[in-house]
């Protein structure tokens, strides 16, 4: 039962904070206040060191030579490691050994760790690493996806998934339209950087404080790298500055380090990575180039098309295989393709390897699609809109997709329908384009565009979770669980299901870190499910403590165990009523146990990976998105006027944190998709490694008019956490509405005589590049 069909509370009751409701985030005091301690923020230990890791200058090169002397013989230097003095595995590769801890013979790209020392500061530590002689011999470097494809190298094979026969529709088809659109990478830029903490205890156990999505993945590559088992290596992490993907795979290589400088000086090792030497070392969003060809209708409806998605890797696979295969189920974002072929090219570059990020391959699958129907709708002189609602999947017909899952729950008609009326979308498109006729140099644009998002991991065996509850005497509780708080307010939702079973206020539940030697085996905080699944173990046990405590009242006072009622602090059986907390000392001094364990693993799902077929989604997350942007047609300028938001979340856990979630998510895809450019040099030495280089979107970039709004009738079809939908990702997909919006500005300049041509991040320069592109192209004055 969701919270909202609940019978009213007696007139005496005072309602314990519950599901449905707009809670603070359980750490929002902490964080206006600076009580939120964050692992840079823990006290140290008596003895404690710091690490600083030593970096290639090259790209791709074998390693000639490497003189520490000079480092050693640094002041405050206490050790220097390199991969000689890893006790076990020199690597940390997430799903395949292909990412060594250290360099050893030969590095592949430019910041490629490849020694680290160990000081009594921070600052000896990062001067002494700057002292280290290497003698390379420099090896040909691919740096590009263009180098890679040329070059055939690759980080996993390359994958194809078919529906229908994709070459005979676009063959037969009345039109015919092919191209090429590229976007590209995004750093992270979580607040707080990579940082470990790894503190020796005894018999040669380990305990890591890090600032990581996965710990338990975590826990693994630490203990690999110290040759020891899992039950000797505790990772803890009570929250992170910000993750998005970045702190997924990529904390291993950080935890390791700190851990072995641990193991061989007995002292406790911090390594905290400054913000240059973070964006140069680790991963980022993968960067894709797309070719499509695709057939279509006089009305613009899809008959067949065909992609070849090609992402930049990086040198190694780290997470690459699965975020690839996302993007290929992801190509149809909420458009029925009845003939499509998708060519997966994981290309192998000498550049920083690509990582988890927010979205996972679905934005760049979403990408390439939205591009063909834009390209599609100008061709045919036709509103982009029109063209998109006419290939939406159906609700009971054309609803299955191209690998094989059925749609049972497409509300994105009735999402577009609302947005397109609420938003008052075509009168403010034709009042853009009289703009457009009477202004020379200012243009504007307008796209209303969707997100279906597929939640769960594609991986399926990640899809379980598990909760530890503990009832105190006093009627408090205690809830650990295997998922991570990195800002995203998962804490405060998982509590917020364990108040509502018990029926308890929410200041009543505290939820301790992550931490591996309470919850084992956990699954990342990741692919959107950390509500659905940490959600739902954490309601397992509450319900096991919640069932003993019902049987203990029936027996105690008499009466059947359905007539114990649990509400607003109290509990109710037959005439008798006492408070949560009385129940829970008169069981315990009964010797009834207030602890429970819960799990939960994601049911229905079934996924063949040899296949790509299946049913790899338990649901999906839908939204619209209509945004409205102006470019300058001199300086290639732009700026977000209006972004108007309907989205799908089923029914809110917490309508406040979900409404941060949309805001920021939207922003951050708007970041992506517009100014935050990565920048390699000739070298393969990364230019855009600092706040001075690499623009995010501040608060001055937020549109004037930003309506977000909640869909009112959402419910999840499936059995979530009380009919809620995941939030953490699909909302950043929505600003691919903002880089539509600008290509209509583009094609303004052009009095839209063209499709022009526009690759991401829509920076000024590409801005200008492309309104003279597509002048020239209609034959006007550059």
């Amino acid at each position: 039962m969701h919270p909202s069909e609940r019978p009213p509370l007696p007139q005496d009751a005072q309602p314990a904070a519950t599901v449905g409701s707009a809670q603070p985030h359980e750490s929002a005091h902490l964080h206006v206040t600076g009580g939120a301690s964050y692992i840079d923020d823990l006290p140290e230990l008596r003895g404690t060191l710091h690490a600083a890791v030593g970096l290639s200058a090259r790209a791709h090169a074998r390693i000639l030579g490497l003189d520490l002397e000079a480092v050693r013989r640094a002041p405050g230097v206490v050790a220097v490691l390199t991969a000689a003095d890893v006790p076990g595995l020199n690597d940390f590769g997430p799903v395949i050994h292909d990412d060594p801890i250290f360099a050893t013979d030969e590095v592949q790209f430019h910041g490629q760790a490849l020694f680290a020392v160990l000081a009594e500061d921070m600052r000896a530590a990062r001067r002494a690493a700057r002292l280290a002689e290497v003698r390379y011999e420099d090896l040909p470097a691919a740096l590009t996806v263009d180098d890679a494809i040329a070059a055939g190298t690759r980080v996993l094979p390359d994958v194809a998934l078919r529906r229908g026969d994709a070459d005979a529709a676009i063959a037969a088809a009345p039109h015919r339209l092919a191209g090429t659109v590229r976007h590209g990478g995004q750093d992270h830029f979580y607040l707080e950087s990579h940082v470990a903490y790894a503190i020796p205890r005894e018999d040669r156990t380990m305990h890591v404080h890090s600032s990581s999505q996965h710990p338990g993945e975590v826990q693994l590559q630490v203990a690999h790298a110290l040759g020891r088992d899992a039950k000797d290596v505790v990772i803890e992490c009570r929250r992170m500055g910000g993750g998005f993907g970045g702190k997924e795979s990529q904390p291993g290589q950080i935890a390791a380090i700190a851990a072995i400088g641990a193991w061989h000086t007995g002292r406790p090792v911090k390594l905290r990575l400054d913000r240059d030497d973070d964006m140069v070392m680790t991963g980022k969003r993968h960067d894709f180039r797309i070719d499509w060809e695709a057939g279509f209708d006089d009305d613009g409806r899809i008959l067949g098309v065909r992609f070849r998605q090609a992402c930049r890797a990086g040198y190694s696979a780290d997470l690459t295989g699965a975020i690839a295969d996302r993007a290929m189920f992801h190509a149809d974002n909420a458009y029925y393709l009845e003939n499509v072929a998708i060519d997966s090219l994981r290309c192998k570059t000498n550049t920083v390897s690509n990582t988890a990020f927010r979205g996972f391959g679905g934005p760049q699958g979403m990408f390439g699609i939205e591009e063909v129907v834009d390209a599609i709708a100008r061709h045919l002189g036709r509103d982009p809109l029109a063209v998109r609602k006419l290939n939406y999947y159906g609700v009971n017909e054309r609803n299955t997709t191209h690998y094989g899952q059925t749609i049972v729950d497409n509300v994105i008609p009735e999402l577009t329908e609302t947005l397109e009326a609420d938003c008052d979308y075509h009168a403010r498109r034709a009042a853009i384009r009289a703009w457009n006729a009477a202004s020379p140099v200012i243009k504007k644009g307008i796209a209303l565009t969707p997100v279906k998002f597929g939640i769960s991991f594609t991986a399926t065996h990640l899809n379980q979770a598990g909760a530890l509850l503990h009832v105190y005497t006093d009627g408090t509780v205690l809830l650990n669980h295997g998922g991570t708080e990195m800002g995203q307010g998962l804490f405060t939702k998982v509590a917020q299901v364990v108040a509502e079973e018990l029926q308890i206020d929410l200041d009543r539940i505290r939820v301790t870190a992550s931490d591996t030697s309470r919850v084992p085996n956990a699954s990342a905080t990741a692919a959107s499910s950390g509500a659905d699944l940490n959600g739902k173990a954490a309601q397992d046990a509450a319900r096991k403590i919640k069932a003993r405590l019902a049987e203990f009242a029936a027996a105690k006072f008499g009466v059947r165990e359905d007539e114990v009622v649990f509400r607003a602090n109290r509990v109710h059986a037959g005439a008798a009523s006492l408070s949560f907390a009385e129940l829970a000392h008169a069981a315990w001094m009964a010797r009834v146990s207030l602890s429970a364990t819960g799990f939960y693993r994601t049911p229905k799902i079934a996924y063949d990976r040899s296949t790509l077929s299946g049913r790899p989604f338990y649901y999906y997350a839908y939204g619209v998105a209509c945004s409205e942007i102006a470019i300058d047609t001199l300086t290639g300028e732009s700026r977000v006027l209006r972004v108007d938001i309907l989205h799908d979340v089923g029914r809110s856990l917490n309508p406040a944190i979900d409404l941060g979630q949309i805001e920021g998510g939207f922003i951050q895809g708007m970041g992506w998709l517009t100014m935050e450019e990565l920048c390699w040099d000739e070298t393969g030495r990364l230019r855009t490694h600092a706040p001075s280089t690499y623009k995010i979107p501040a608060v001055s970039d937020v549109p004037a008019v930003f309506k977000v709004r909640l869909w009112e009738r959402g419910i999840n079809a499936e059995d979530s956490i009380f009919r809620s939908k995941a939030v953490g990702e699909p909302p950043l997909m929505l600003a691919l509405s903002v880089w539509h919006a600008i290509k209509d500005a583009v094609a303004a300049a052009a009095d839209y005589r063209v499709a022009p041509t526009l690759d991401a991040p829509a920076t000024a320069e590409e801005i200008l590049r492309s309104v003279d592109a597509a002048r020239q192209a209609a034959g006007l004055a550059v």
